[in-house]
């Protein structure tokens, strides 16, 4: 796993999809602290990681990194994770477009191309 605070590349995002699901790299996002941990085989790994370093909940949205892919179809918001009735979301998918929009920011502010 790893800890994206600043900025990591296209490439070894490509490097980290070959060699775990082929075209894709699991990442869960905080939108409150700015950061994501990518690089692992479950969604649950990686918010589990985040919450034991003082991350909240409410704040986790699992998503798939598409490395390959042009930058607006990169990313998909699905993850078992955002399976989150109490907090108003009802599918794997994240459904409150203002947080699909702070992903995109964060995201795409961190891949440098």
């Amino acid at each position: 796993m790893k800890l994206v605070k600043e900025k990591i590349s296209l490439e070894e995002l490509k490097n980290m999809a070959s060699k775990m699901f082929g075209n894709l790299v699991k990442a869960v996002i905080d939108v409150e602290k700015e950061d994501f941990v990518v690089d692992a085989d479950l969604h649950s790994d990686q918010e589990s990681f985040l919450l034991e370093n003082g991350s909240n909940q409410k704040d986790l949205w699992g998503i798939n990194i598409y490395p390959n892919k042009d930058i607006s179809e990169r990313i998909e918001f699905d993850s078992m994770i955002n399976l989150r009735p109490s907090f108003g979301n009802y599918s794997r998918n994240v459904e409150d477009k203002n947080i699909q929009e702070r992903i995109l920011k964060i995201v795409n502010s961190k891949i440098s191309e």
